[in-house]
């Protein structure tokens, strides 16, 4: 890893329209999405993260602290199509993805979409359904295509899942696969309110809620446009990309882990890193950003052993503990 001696190379360039728009997309859907999301700022910010990357969302959380609000927030604040699947035990998957029907009339046989062929799609209570409907999704995570009956078709642009399930309640419930976790880029936690943000819920829905009066602020046009620059003219520097193979690395060497990040990983905390730095007005990946986004890009990948387990070790202080033996780029390693 990098020694005292080296230091990463800034592009000398001052910052440049692309980011300036990028920036101001991604605010604009924040601002928007915070008149229904209070006093949630930094999930707020991940979440548009993930739509600015083109990644998956898993929000994990208790009930009623606005998980389904916020993937309807985002929906509506950049205009895409909005389905929402309600997974129970009962789902098929071809409740998912669509059926072919056979028309008598023209002697063929017909596809109706399923509910994933929209462009935010919410899977409500995954962890509801049965291993064969969750893996329903896979395709279209990674692929972002279905097969039905052996044709192929092509999801519309953008697509993203925002899959939200329940930690505490696990009764009639199936864990996601390794599989499954690895394609969400992020996992995020809303938490409960603090008593002033939790007043300023009451007041703003005692008439209404303020989903119902949502606009759009960004075309998704413009989405798609922010969604290339944000992987063409982002810098990232190659003292930046060891230092993420390195934090990968450790996870995959940690004592206390059965099995670590996978190189998927290593792109998403790349791709994320891109859409911070820009946010953030800068066109060049920092240090800080990689830390920033480690534990929600990577803690949902890892496999906790058994005897960790017992000692209550969780995943996110894995994260923080290679976060402080990784050397950082330019600093001289103890």
């Amino acid at each position: 890893m990098a020694g005292g001696n080296q230091a990463i190379r800034l592009p000398f360039l001052s910052e440049g329209v692309a980011v300036g728009f990028i920036s101001d997309v991604a605010q604009k859907i924040i601002d928007n999405v915070e008149t229904v999301i209070v006093g949630k700022h930094g999930v707020v910010e991940q979440a548009t993260l993930a739509l600015l990357c083109q990644g998956h969302v898993l929000i994990e959380d208790v009930p009623g602290v606005g998980k389904t609000a916020l993937a309807k927030a985002l929906a509506r604040s950049v205009g895409c199509s909005f389905r929402r699947i309600q997974f129970t035990p009962d789902l098929l998957p071809s409740d998912v993805t669509g059926v072919s029907i056979y028309n008598q009339k023209t002697g063929e046989f017909e596809f109706r979409a399923g509910p994933v062929m929209a462009q935010i799609v919410l899977a409500d209570e995954i962890n509801r359904a049965t291993p064969k409907t969750q893996s329903a999704l896979l395709e279209s995570m990674e692929e972002h295509q279905i097969t039905v009956d052996g044709v192929t078709h092509p999801l519309p642009i953008p697509f993203l899942v925002m899959a939200t399930q329940n930690p505490i309640e696990y009764e009639g419930t199936f864990p996601l696969p390794e599989a499954q976790l690895d394609r969400f880029l992020l996992r995020l936690s809303l938490g409960y309110p603090d008593a002033s943000d939790e007043m300023l819920i009451l007041g703003r829905q005692q008439i209404s809620h303020p989903l119902d009066m949502l606009q759009q602020v960004v075309q998704v046009d413009e989405l798609l446009e922010a969604q290339m620059a944000v992987r063409r003219d982002v810098y990232v520097d190659r003292l930046i990309r060891q230092y993420i193979v390195a934090i990968v690395g450790a996870t995959r060497q940690h004592p206390d882990v059965y099995l670590g990040a996978s190189p998927r990983g290593s792109l998403g905390l790349f791709r994320t890193a891109q859409a911070l730095a820009a946010l953030r007005g800068r066109d060049y990946v920092i240090p800080d950003d990689i830390k920033w986004l480690a534990e929600p890009v990577l803690a949902h990948r890892l496999i906790v052993n058994p005897a960790a387990r017992i000692k209550n070790v969780s995943a996110r202080e894995v994260i923080a503990e290679v976060l402080e033996t990784v050397p950082i780029p330019g600093a001289r390693s103890r």
